[in-house]
C-alpha cells in the first residue's frame, strides 16, 4: 500500500495529506453514495450529520423522493456545505403526481441546477409492479418510462449524473433510454439483474453501488466479484434497515466501511487500497472536487 499514488490532497482524520506516498496504516475517508437523509426522523437528521466527522465519513449523496424531499435535501446541503451533496428527482416506487406537479419539480430543478450534484433518485417501479400483480391488478409502466426518459433528457442537457432505481428487467429499459440519449454517467444503485444486463452496464461505463447486504446476500457478492473495480461505490440507502450483523441497528453512513471491508475480503485485496479505490471512484463519478 505504501506505493499507492494519490493525485490530490486528502483530508484524513482532520489532517490534510498532500504527500504522494500513503502511510501503510492510512485509510481513505468514506463517502455514502446513496442515502435518503431527509427520510430519517427530523430529530435524528442533525444528530446523524453531526456524527459523520467522528465516523470518517467525508460526504454523502442525499437522494430525493419528490419535490418536497428535494427541497429538504437542499436545505440540509445549505446547513452542511461540503458534507451533504443533494440529488433531485422522483422515486418511482410511488404513484405518479399530476403533470402540473411534475412540471413544478422540473422547473425547480432547473432553477437549482448549480446546487444539485445529480438527478436522482429516479427509475421504474419494479416492486410496486410486483405487488400490483400479486393482487391481480396491472400497473401501467408507460407513464413511468416516459418520466424516466424525461429525467434522462434533463441529465443529458445539464451534464449531470443520474441515480437509477432500476433492477432486473427494468434495468434493460433504462439502458435502452440511456443509450438512446447518449448518457454515460449513470449510477445503478443496489442493482440486481442478469449477467447479460450486468455486462452491458459495465461495457457502457455505468457504475453500481453495494449496500451492507454485501456481507450476507450471495447474489450481491457475485455481482461484486464480476463488476469492474473502477465502476463501484458504497452506499447505505438509509434509513432502510439491514439484516445479518446489522439487525436492529439504525442505518448509518459509517456502515460503508463494513461494505468496503467485505469487498476487500471477497476480492482478496488490501483494505486500505480498497478504501482509496471506493473514495476515488465516488469523487470522480459525482465530481466532488471541493473535498
Amino acid at each position: 500500500m505504501s506505493n499507492v499514488k494519490v493525485p490530490f490532497a486528502l483530508k484524513w482524520n482532520n489532517t490534510t495529506k498532500s504527500s504522494l506516498e500513503l502511510d501503510a496504516t492510512a485509510l481513505a475517508p468514506l463517502i455514502d453514495a446513496h442515502i435518503h437523509v431527509d427520510s430519517y426522523p427530523p430529530e435524528q437528521q442533525e444528530l446523524l450529520l453531526a456524527s459523520l466527522a467522528n465516523s470518517s465519513v467525508e460526504a454523502i449523496i442525499a437522494v430525493s423522493m419528490h419535490l418536497a424531499s428535494s427541497q429538504a435535501n437542499l436545505r440540509l446541503a445549505e446547513r452542511w456545505p461540503g458534507l451533504v451533496h443533494p440529488a433531485f428527482g422522483f422515486h418511482p416506487e410511488q404513484p405518479l403526481p399530476s403533470q402540473t406537479e411534475l412540471d413544478l419539480l422540473f422547473d425547480w430543478m432547473d432553477k437549482h441546477i448549480e446546487q444539485m450534484v445529480a438527478v436522482g433518485e429516479v427509475g421504474l417501479p419494479y416492486y410496486n409492479r410486483l405487488e400490483a400483480e400479486r393482487s391481480g391488478a396491472l400497473l401501467d409502466l408507460a407513464p413511468y418510462i416516459a418520466l424516466l426518459e424525461r429525467f434522462i433528457r434533463f441529465a443529458r442537457k445539464h451534464n449531470k449524473p443520474i441515480v437509477l432505481h432500476t433492477v432486473y428487467e427494468d434495468a434493460d429499459i433504462a439502458c435502452d433510454l440511456l443509450e438512446r440519449h447518449g448518457v454515460t454517467q449513470a449510477h445503478f444503485h443496489w442493482f440486481k439483474g442478469s449477467a447479460t444486463t450486468t455486462k452491458r452496464m459495465a461495457r457502457n461505463g455505468y457504475y453500481v453501488s453495494f449496500t451492507p447486504d454485501l456481507l450476507y446476500e450471495e447474489d450481491i457478492r457475485d455481482l461484486a466479484r464480476q463488476y469492474p473495480s473502477d465502476q463501484i461505490m458504497a452506499e447505505t440507502d438509509g434509513p432502510w434497515p439491514f439484516e445479518g450483523p446489522f439487525t436492529g441497528q439504525q442505518t448509518h453512513p459509517r456502515m460503508t466501511a463494513d461494505v468496503i471491508r467485505a469487498y476487500s475480503e471477497l476480492t482478496n485485496q488490501d483494505e486500505a487500497a480498497v478504501r482509496l479505490l471506493f473514495y476515488e471512484n465516488t469523487r470522480r463519478f459525482y465530481s466532488l472536487s471541493n473535498l
